[in-house]
């Protein structure tokens, strides 16, 4: 199981570049979606059931999403990809806090936003990832 943030964006830029080896991974964030991760997991297993796991990640062409193995923490299918120029604006409802913040995030196919929880120690990927798709400029290499 992948536990470290380096290993598992490691994983995940690799799925990328096998889906589309012309596209390079900008940043990567692990999110969780569903309602509040402190509150399922007071639930045990039956609020497990309403989570799923994430890899959003900014690529130069698209916004691609993963599906997370529950189980090894490593990238699944590719659940949605969504052409940059279309994923400006795509985030709303920015809540920080101590330990797991969250954005809403429209979806393709999805009737509203989707909650997306972030823990910590992503934050710094996920404010990049934000900023990306608030339309700000790729920071450069």
């Amino acid at each position: 199981m992948a536990m470290k943030k380096a290993t598992i964006t490691q994983q995940v830029h690799a799925a990328i570049a096998q889906a589309n080896p012309a596209d390079r991974p900008l940043v990567t964030v692990q999110a969780v979606a569903g309602p509040s991760v402190w509150l399922m997991s007071m639930l045990g297993l039956i609020g497990q059931a309403f989570l799923t796991y994430y890899f959003i990640t900014v690529t130069e062409q698209a916004v691609v999403v993963h599906r997370a193995s529950r189980m090894s923490n490593r990238p699944q299918e590719i659940a949605f990809a969504i052409p940059r120029a279309q994923a400006v604006g795509l985030v709303s409802q920015i809540n920080n806090n101590t330990i797991w913040s969250n954005f809403h995030m429209q979806l393709p196919n999805q009737q509203g936003p989707t909650r997306m929880n972030v823990h910590r120690i992503w934050r710094d990927e996920r404010d990049q990832l934000l900023s990306l798709l608030a339309g700000q400029p790729a920071p450069t290499a």
